[in-house]
């Protein structure tokens, strides 16, 4: 037999002894030391197995700690079904209340995946805080503005001083500053290139700001530069380079020198938004825009939505030395704190201590094992491609037919399955295929093949 045959088997194993009920929900499952000399395999074998049961949500594995069986789970059962925190209803307006609607919208990373022990000492240490008499620090507290700027040269290439990095509530409140920052520099509306699709909260907040924003195509290699620089003057540029959001493409070195280089050329500001930067699933990694401007004519937004819970709200931007810098943090003054201290304090606290990177390699994990299942069961339906695949935590799906992606969300919903219609993200209309935008980051890998069965069953009934 081979490894993965064998993986499979101590997979099969473990599963038939939850089902059965020899092992219940908290009760330790064998070390993988123990479990491989009693089925006489190699222990890599048992931790590969026990690698894919806490993917898929049987067991629960946490470092240097004893592996237990998985809340919800028991004799007869599968892995509880996620249900969705903020579901206001079906997409087509009926009501949804049942405990087994499914949110497989993009934006939900694994919450829950981080271990107990770290989160309650960061939430400890911000609770252990002295009180004081004083105001918070418009750009954020010190200590996790130096500790955003250590993991930045640790992860991404470069490591800005402290004083260029700023803490913001959110991505879109970032995107909303250097907005503002850019209309008072510039004493008129910025005009904006973004991506065509892209994100849209990002648009609306920059649209809130006093932008006016001018859609440019992506292709495979991310914006077209080419086109960017035949649509006439303008003042800045957001992208997605690192996962191309949403439809995932990574931006080569080749078009990122070229975009720098336009942007020096044009007096542009290029803002780089790193989202998913930390999930890669395949390929070498590419260097932060950052990293590679000379000329300092780059904004770099990141954030821990993605990494560990969006309802966190906190962001950061780096800003280049010079005026920019200058106008968007004359902005963080004039707006003053957003993010409140004990969550500040929190989240330097998992930093310092190498929480979140122990976090992020327990995650990147389970999401690769989600990726491949998608990419393996597209791979066997003809007409269905998935896309967006190589990082990140969700999927493009489009397919050959006259199906329409808003017509496949709302026949979805009514099938209990909340996803996104690719249309959606579009600043130009048909600039994107018809097609969904599903987020696996909170799914155990059965709730994924219900999500697929659900796309499936809808695109067989319409006959495409």
């Amino acid at each position: 037999m081979d490894q993965f045959g064998k993986t499979a088997g101590v997979v099969a194993r473990v599963r038939a002894m939850v089902q059965d009920g020899t092992l219940v929900a908290g009760d330790a499952v064998p070390s993988t030391r123990v479990l491989a000399a009693e089925l006489g395999v190699a222990r890599g074998t048992v931790v590969a197995a026990y690698e894919q049961l806490d993917g898929e949500g049987w067991i629960r594995t946490r470092q240097g700690a004893v592996a237990r069986v998985a809340a919800g789970v028991g004799a007869g059962h599968w892995p509880t079904e996620h249900t969705a925190r903020d579901a206001t209803g079906h997409a087509d307006g009926s009501a949804s209340t049942g405990a087994d609607l499914l949110d497989a919208r993009p934006g939900i990373p694994a919450v829950t995946a981080i271990a107990a022990r770290d989160w309650r000492a960061a939430w400890r240490a911000a609770a252990d805080a002295p009180l004081r008499n004083a105001l918070s620090d418009p750009a954020g507290l010190p200590e996790l503005r130096a500790q955003i700027a250590a993991q930045l040269g640790l992860a991404r290439g470069f490591a800005p001083e402290i004083g260029r990095v700023v803490v913001t509530a959110g991505t879109a409140e970032a995107l909303s500053l250097v907005t503002e920052g850019l209309r008072n520099r510039l004493g008129r509306a910025p005009v904006v290139a973004v991506e065509d699709p892209g994100y849209r909260s990002g648009r609306r907040a920059m649209t809130s700001a006093g932008a006016t924003l001018v859609g440019v195509p992506v292709d495979g290699d991310g914006i077209d530069v080419d086109v960017l620089g035949r649509i006439g003057p303008v003042d800045a540029v957001i992208v997605t380079p690192t996962h191309q959001y949403p439809l995932g493409s990574v931006m080569p070195v080749a078009r990122r020198l070229s975009l720098l280089d336009w942007a020096t050329r044009t007096g542009a500001v290029v803002v780089e938004d790193d989202y998913d930067s930390e999930f890669r699933h395949r390929g070498s990694p590419v260097p932060a825009l950052a990293a590679l401007d000379a000329t300092g004519v780059v904004v770099h937004v990141g954030g821990f939505s993605k990494t560990l819970d969006p309802r966190l709200r906190c962001s950061y931007v780096v800003l280049p030395p010079g005026p920019v810098h200058e106008a968007v943090a004359a902005s963080r003054l004039a707006r003053g704190p957003v993010v409140a201290e004990p969550v500040q304090i929190a989240l330097a606290h998992l930093l310092r201590t190498g929480a979140l990177r122990r976090h992020l390699g327990r995650v990147r994990r389970d999401y690769t094992h989600r990726r491949e299942r998608v990419a393996t069961r597209v791979a066997a339906v003809a007409g269905l491609e998935a896309r967006a695949l190589d990082g990140g935590l969700h999927a493009v799906l489009t397919w050959s037919g006259r199906a329409a992606g808003r017509d496949v969300v709302a026949r979805m919903a009514r099938s209990g399955v909340l996803v996104s219609a690719l249309e959606e993200y579009e600043v130009s209309p048909g600039s994107a295929p018809a097609g969904i935008v599903l987020g696996y980051g909170a799914l155990t890998l059965p709730q994924l093949d219900r999500a697929l069965d659900v796309l499936l069953e809808v695109l067989r009934v319409r006959g495409d």
